[in-house]
């Protein structure tokens, strides 16, 4: 009987609802207590004594995929970044990593229009002014007025610059790779450099992967490129972000503020200078949010471990 390590934490929260389809493949589990992901030295705990994982953001590192290896056969990865798993040391193990790709880029591409929308008609500073009995027409802007920078134009970033076009910005876009000239003619995006995508932007939107290339790309140098009033959303890796650098720019004024869905560090600590400061909107690790988008990669996410484990996976009515 195959053993799993279950610690995705969006599925571990409504476990029983995948009980009979487990148990109909004959799999084993081993439920440790998550909080947002399981580290290093938690993996170890548990390393020789279970086949194949369904996993979250857990830190799969090579040391932990050696010392589960020869018995691990299949890591299923819940949703689509696998920047938490060292994927070269599966691939020199045989260790198999699936994920669902594409699974949340309606919802996060909805999150960055939400907080550009947010920012732009000041619509959380006028309701909280309001509650607080003043009677104050904060100035806003229009985002046709705005110029919006995407850095990382993949399949979500090409669905935010969709949606600002439809809004009718002014788009700059940065990629390492070449992007193809069918989106450039659809959309108006004009390619361009990091540093000058900065210098221009109003808002700048981190659409990338998180790797050796992005890891603190926005750091105190990128940071002071950017205009005094313009914002910084983050709905794509934490650590894409030096968050001391950030911290001091927004203190210092050199950026207008910042929304950001994640963080170096989850939870986001309880003394993080983030969490008093008026022109920062933050969220728990939370753009890719829907029912719908969530069903979809938990039975994804089986199918994955299942067919990973050489099984044929039949579909379950999925009540």
């Amino acid at each position: 009987m195959p053993t799993i390590l279950f610690s995705a934490p969006y599925m571990l929260s409504s476990l029983a609802r995948f009980h009979l389809v487990l148990e109909r493949y004959g799999l084993d589990l081993i439920t440790p207590e998550v909080h947002e992901r399981l580290e290093e030295a938690d993996l170890l705990k548990y390393a020789g004594q279970f086949d194949g994982a369904i996993c979250g953001d857990d830190r799969y590192s090579a040391r932990v995929l050696a010392a589960c290896a020869p018995r691990l056969k299949v890591i299923s990865k819940w949703g689509t970044g696998v920047d938490s798993i060292d994927s070269a040391a599966c691939e020199r193990l045989g260790v198999k990593l699936c994920r669902t790709p594409n699974a949340f880029t309606l919802p996060v591409a909805d999150s960055v229009m939400g907080y550009l929308l947010d920012f732009a008609r000041r619509l959380p500073w006028m309701d909280r002014a309001m509650k607080a009995g003043v009677w104050e027409k904060i100035p806003g802007k229009a985002l046709h007025e705005c110029t919006l920078g995407v850095i990382g134009v993949g399949t979500i970033g090409k669905t935010v610059i969709r949606r600002a076009h439809a809004f009718g910005m002014k788009l700059l876009g940065n990629d390492i790779v070449e992007i193809d000239h069918f989106f450039i003619a659809e959309t108006g995006v004009e390619m361009t450099t990091l540093d000058d995508l900065l210098a221009r932007a109003d808002f700048v939107s981190l659409n990338c992967d998180l790797n050796p290339t992005s890891c603190h790309l926005i750091n105190a140098r990128t940071l002071s490129l950017m205009r005094p009033n313009a914002i910084l959303v983050n709905t794509a890796r934490g650590p894409i972000v030096d968050e001391t650098a950030l911290v001091a720019a927004l203190k210092a004024g050199t950026i207008g503020g910042a929304a950001l869905d994640l963080f170096e560090i989850e939870p986001l600590p309880a003394d993080s200078p983030l969490k008093q400061m008026d022109n920062v909107m933050l969220a728990p690790h939370n753009a890719n949010s829907s029912p719908a988008a969530w069903e979809r990669v938990h039975w994804n996410t089986i199918k994955n471990l299942v067919e990973g484990l050489g099984m044929p996976f039949q579909d379950v009515e999925q009540d």
